[in-house]
C-alpha cells in the first residue's frame, strides 16, 4: 500500500510525518499620536489620577485624531510586521482583521489592508470577537496553515474604541485606548509556533457588554444618537467577575492541551483590561507577576489590539526569548475568550531588513495607493459615461 501524507503534515526523510504549525516571524504595532493622561480625564469627570490608577493600573491612553482610524492603524502596523518577516505582501494568502471598530460597516478594514499592503494574492475578512478577537484571529488563521491550504497569514487586532465612548461615564471612558498589533504566520514544520488553541463564548452574558444600536435589531436613528445608544455600555462589576475566572481557567486549558504544565509557562500574556484581573490570574494560577506582560500603564484597554500590542512590546524589551513558551489570552464582549499556546523562536536580534528591501516595500505600497486610485478614478469614469449615454438614449 502507497503511504499517504496528509496535507497538514510533511516527511520528515525518515517515513514520518511532523505536523505543520503556524510560526510568528513577523510583528508589529502602532499607537495614535495623541496621549490622554489620567489628568486630562479629571479635568472632565469626577475622578483622578490616583483613583484610576488604583482601581485599574492605568495612567495614559493613546487616542486617534484627525486622519487615524482602525485601518489606518492595521496598515502601519501590518507594514511593520511584513518589514521585520522580510516578507513580499504579494506572498500572502489571507489577511484577518479583528476589530469591532471597523471603519465602514463594509467593506471590511482587513480588505483595506489588502489593498493598501498590495497584497493581490490574498484573501481578507474581518473578525468581530470584541476584546478576545486577536486571539480569536490567530487560531484561525493558525488553523487556515495547518490545513495545508495557506502558507502566510497576517492577523492583525485594531480597535479605536475612543470613538464608541461616553465622556461623561466615568465607568467606561478612563479604560479604553485606541490602537493596533499585527503578526505574520508562516508555515513550518520545525518544533515551534502555535502548539494548541481554545476558543469558548457565553451568550447569555451578551448584555454585560454591549454597544446597544448601530445594528439592525436597533438602526441609527435621530432618537439612538439622542439616547446614547451608540456608547459602550458595561456592567463592570459583573465582567470583572467573569474575567477574573476565565483568564486562569482558558491558560491552564490550553497549556494542558500543549503538553505544558502551568508551571512550564514563561510568559503570559494577557488582554490588558485590568490589573487586579492579571493579578487574581496570577495568584489562581501560581505563577509570579513577573512572568505576566503587562502594559496598562501606558495603552490602557485597546480591546482586539491589546494582546498584539503587549507581545510587541515584550519582544523588544527581550523579555520573551528564542525557546520560551508563551500563553496568550484574551476576554470581552460576547462573552467570549480564547487562549494560545505559542512556542517561539525568534530573536530581535535576528531581525536585518537591507535598505534595498526597505527601499522596494515602500516602493510597492506607494504603486499600491497608487494603482488603487486609478481603479477607482476610471470606475468613476465608467459609471460617468453610462449614466450620460444612458441620458442620451432617453431623449
Amino acid at each position: 500500500m502507497l503511504a499517504l501524507s496528509l496535507p497538514n503534515s510533511k516527511s520528515n526523510g525518515n517515513g514520518a510525518h511532523r505536523k505543520v504549525r503556524a510560526e510568528i516571524v513577523g510583528w508589529g504595532m502602532c499607537a495614535p499620536r495623541r496621549v490622554m493622561t489620567n489628568d486630562e480625564l479629571a479635568a472632565m469627570l469626577d475622578t483622578s489620577d490616583e483613583w484610576i490608577r488604583g482601581r485599574t493600573g492605568i495612567a495614559r491612553r493613546h487616542i486617534v485624531s484627525d486622519g487615524e482610524t482602525t485601518a489606518s492603524m492595521a496598515i502601519a502596523a501590518a507594514q511593520d510586521a511584513l518589514q521585520v518577516a522580510d516578507a513580499d505582501p504579494r506572498e500572502i494568502d489571507l489577511v484577518i482583521v479583528a476589530t469591532s471598530t471597523p471603519d465602514h460597516v463594509f467593506p471590511s478594514t482587513a480588505c483595506q489592508v489588502q489593498d493598501a499592503l498590495a497584497a493581490r494574492h490574498a484573501g481578507a475578512f474581518d473578525l468581530n470577537a470584541a476584546c478576545s478577537g486577536f486571539v480569536y484571529a490567530l487560531a484561525m488563521g493558525h488553523q487556515a496553515i495547518a490545513s495545508g491550504e495557506h502558507q502566510q497569514v497576517l492577523v492583525i487586532g485594531a480597535d479605536a474604541l475612543s470613538s464608541r465612548l461616553d465622556w461623561t461615564d466615568r465607568g467606561t471612558c478612563i479604560l479604553f485606548g485606541d490602537g493596533a498589533g499585527a503578526v505574520l504566520l508562516r508555515a513550518t514544520d520545525a518544533d515551534a509556533g502555535v502548539m494548541a488553541t481554545v476558543l469558548g463564548a457565553d451568550g447569555s452574558g451578551g448584555e454585560l457588554l454591549k454597544i446597544p444600536a448601530g445594528g439592525c435589531a436597533v438602526p441609527t436613528t435621530h432618537e439612538s444618537v439622542t439616547q446614547g445608544l451608540h456608547y459602550l455600555r458595561m456592567d463592570g462589576r459583573l465582567v470583572y467577575r467573569f474575567a477574573s475566572g476565565v483568564l486562569a481557567e482558558a491558560a491552564e486549558q490550553v497549556a494542558h492541551k500543549a503538553g505544558w504544565e502551568v508551571s512550564a509557562i514563561d510568559r503570559l500574556i494577557p488582554h490588558q483590561a485590568n490589573v487586579r484581573i492579571i493579578e487574581s490570574a496570577a495568584k489562581r494560577l501560581g505563577l509570579p507577576m513577573e512572568r505576566f506582560v503587562v502594559n496598562l500603564e501606558e495603552y490602557g484597554n485597546t480591546s482586539a489590539a491589546s494582546v498584539p500590542i503587549a507581545l510587541c512590546e515584550a519582544i523588544e524589551a527581550g523579555t520573551i526569548r528564542p525557546g520560551d513558551q508563551l500563553v496568550m489570552v484574551g476576554f470581552g464582549a460576547g462573552l467570549t475568550w480564547a487562549a494560545a499556546a505559542v512556542k517561539w523562536r525568534r530573536s530581535p536580534e535576528e531581525v536585518y531588513v537591507s535598505r534595498q528591501r526597505r527601499w522596494w516595500r515602500w516602493s510597492l505600497y506607494q504603486w499600491a495607493h497608487l494603482r488603487s486610485g486609478v481603479r477607482r478614478g476610471l470606475g468613476r469614469l465608467a459609471i460617468w459615461f453610462i449614466r450620460t449615454v444612458e441620458g442620451r438614449d432617453d431623449r
